[in-house]
């Protein structure tokens, strides 16, 4: 009795474990595309934006929005590009490569390297998968990350990640302040041979530049 009890606790996966299993998956991946929704706040004032993400190892990010209409974010390893298509603006800004260029960017191996350095891991519940919703019929398994120091920009990180796929289906960060924002993917297309000039954005020339906006008076 007693070999067989250890042997049910030691076929359990820990969270740290399943979430080096995932790190692993993305170490492999060179690109992806992914159909992303971004949604913001909860309930009545909660905010989405839909379109489609590619991204080039080891730091190339585009997302290409259809909601709102031709609104697009770019990262190219130095320079974050955002255009606004309802201000006709295009915000330019220096970005060190440390840095995350967007939230979608916890979706990189760079991003799950960054939440295993400075969160915790833990299963929300437990191991076994859950529905992705209520009434669903895809599961996942639920990792809860909470960080480490009070530096951090998100309280905790909640995944919902494919236990068959090991690919990110929803990242759900709470900020300090308590505000949400969740990521979606979904429709992953896997090292497809995205050519770096897909992270080349041609703002359109009406548009009014600003530079370094982050920093400007």
């Amino acid at each position: 009795m007693p070999c067989m009890l250890l042997s049910a606790q030691t076929s359990i996966t820990t969270a740290d474990t399943f979430f080096s299993s995932v790190s692993d998956v993305y170490a492999s991946i060179r690109d992806y595309s992914a159909n992303i929704t971004i949604t913001s706040g909860t309930g009545s004032r909660a905010e989405t934006m839909t379109g489609r993400v590619i991204f080039k190892v080891p730091h190339l990010l585009r997302i290409d929005f259809t909601r709102p209409d031709e609104q697009a974010i770019v990262f190219n390893g130095d320079m974050l590009t955002i255009y606004l298509p309802s201000y006709n603006v295009v915000l330019n800004q220096s970005v060190e490569k440390s840095s995350s260029a967007s939230g979608a960017s916890l979706a990189t191996p760079q991003g799950l390297a960054l939440m295993k350095r400075f969160y915790s891991v833990a299963y929300e519940e437990g191991p076994d998968p859950v529905p992705i919703r209520e009434n669903a019929r895809e599961t996942v398994i639920v990792l809860l990350l909470s960080r480490r120091s009070a530096t951090e920009m998100f309280r905790t990180i909640r995944l919902k990640i494919s236990p068959e796929s090991k690919l990110i289906r929803v990242i759900e960060a709470q900020t300090v302040t308590g505000d949400q924002i969740t990521f979606e993917f979904s429709d992953y297309s896997l090292n497809q041979g995205i050519l770096d000039n897909r992270f080349i954005y041609d703002a359109p020339p009406s548009a009014n530049a600003f530079n370094n906006f982050l920093f400007s008076e």
